[in-house]
């Protein structure tokens, strides 16, 4: 059996389908394609943001606690686990090219390729589109784009502080339809590479669209389904809108449909590799998975954004979708499910053994099992220079217990899910025993107390585009 993984960056799990909180936004393709197959309403990472997820995705093994000091030079984000697959870590791709799969590869996730990275590994063919948010791809003068990034920035224009997106103007600034926009590139890439794999089977093909991760920056028709008749600026960077005053009402209101625009986008082009699947006549002998890192805040409790300091169920939860060419279809899986089971569940399903910390979940859809674990564990690394910092999240069907680990944390978090699922009020003072027992499962996963001493050092470095910034901006 053939195997399609598609990975969405920041694509919130409360989207697809019916009676969810998102489920308004438009995503005809991808609400098609969970009814004809299966759905983990509670699927979770195990560790996150998006390099640390994708080791997981990968490899099957937990990337929380973070506890390798790799070489990280040349990189320019600095947080726990945001490095290379460990070497004597198997991946996915390795596993099945040694057994006469055809892998390839299709990303636009531009950190799995910087340097001392290895994301590719495995993988026979892979290809890397350009473009996204800070890569430094295409080099000029910011006078370029100055009259663009007007139209989302407040003047006068702080440059150093704009510096991610004057590089993705710059990276993206020679567009001249809906084709050129990068999850377009992503998909249509994707197709032409399942074009040339058909008669290469059994193949393994795994795509990463960045989108709708940040810059929200969807043609502009599709925002507008949302937010109509608007003619401020277009925040794509939603923190631009604070720059100086606060934003209104009505900049808010478009940046959320930014994010809508950005998701309903996203939704067609998966959909164009959809159809690509059915049109080569593969459906019946490929598995096909959909997934996400990590969602987003779009103003649920008044900001935009994600981070450690916010592990509610938006940020944390993932997408988890897969089609098996032997069903069962619009089935619905209750149990919690983590993002290091991914691998041994498409592994297991392959037919191919693995022993990793990860679990295959198929049981789970068979009915052979009612659960795997009653609660997970989810780290979030923090953005920092020196020891590892983060946050940690322990959720099980009352409660959801959130506090920082490698450092003392002033305002811990508790959240009782049957009582307030948008987790809305913190009652940790009201529940000392609750907290003691959801800090000792973090503990378990840390193997020691909090805050705990993790031995990662995330090295300082200077941002290379930062650095440019500094002699090329405008005066």
């Amino acid at each position: 059996m053939n195997f399609v993984g598609i990975c969405l960056d920041t694509f919130r799990a409360d989207v697809i389908g019916k009676d969810k909180k998102l489920s308004f936004v438009e995503t005809p393709n991808l609400d098609a394609f969970a009814k004809e197959g299966v759905t983990f309403d509670r699927a979770f990472g195990e560790g996150q943001p998006t390099l640390q997820i994708r080791r997981a995705f990968y490899t099957g093994c937990r990337s929380f606690p973070w506890r390798y000091n790799f070489d990280r030079r040349g990189h320019w984000h600095h947080a726990a686990g945001w490095h290379k697959i460990p070497p004597h870590q198997d991946t996915l791709a390795e596993i099945l090219l040694a057994r006469g799969y055809n892998t390839g590869l299709v990303a636009d996730v531009y950190h799995m390729f910087k340097p001392a990275m290895n994301y590719w590994r495995g993988f026979v063919n892979y290809e890397f589109i350009r473009g996204q948010e800070s890569d430094n791809w295409k080099p000029g003068s910011p006078k370029l784009i100055e009259e663009q990034i007007k139209r989302h920035v407040k003047e006068p224009i702080n440059w150093r502080k704009h510096s991610t997106l004057v590089q993705y103007l710059l990276n993206n600034k020679d567009r001249k339809s809906e084709e050129d926009y990068l999850v377009a590139r992503v998909m249509r890439t994707a197709a032409d590479r399942l074009e040339g794999m058909k008669d290469t089977k059994p193949f393994f093909l795994w795509v990463e669209a960045f989108d709708p991760h940040e810059p929200w920056d969807p043609p502009t028709e599709y925002a507008d389904k949302y937010c109509p008749d608007y003619t401020g600026r277009d925040y794509i960077m939603p923190g631009a809108a604070w720059e100086n005053e606060p934003a209104t009402e009505e900049e808010i209101e478009r940046i959320k449909a930014l994010y809508y625009g950005e998701v309903t986008f996203v939704d067609k082009w998966v959909g164009h590799l959809l159809k690509k699947i059915d049109d080569l006549g593969l459906r019946d002998d490929t598995l096909v998975m959909v997934l996400s890192d990590h969602g987003t805040q779009v103003y649920d409790d008044g900001g935009f954004g994600k981070g450690g300091n916010n592990l509610r169920a938006y940020n944390t939860g993932i997408v988890w979708h897969v089609r098996h060419p032997d069903g069962p279809t619009g089935h619905h899986v209750p149990g919690f499910v983590q993002s290091h089971d991914v691998m041994p569940t498409i592994l297991n399903l392959l037919d191919v053994p693995c022993d990793v910390d990860g679990q295959n979940v198929w049981p789970l859809v068979t009915g052979e099992i009612d659960g795997i674990r009653d609660h997970v564990v989810i780290g979030w690394a923090g953005w920092a220079n020196g020891p590892a910092v983060g946050h940690a999240s322990v959720r099980d069907d009352e409660w959801n217990y959130a506090v920082a680990v490698g450092q003392e944390d002033k305002s811990p978090k508790l959240y009782r899910i049957a009582d307030d699922p948008e987790e809305k009020e913190n009652v940790i003072d009201a529940h000392p025993d609750v907290v003691a027992k959801q800090r000792k499962r973090i503990e378990a996963v840390l193997n020691q107390p909090i805050p705990s001493q993790q031995i990662e050092v995330c090295d300082p470095a200077p941002s290379p585009i930062a650095e440019y910034m500094k002699h090329k901006a405008p005066e």
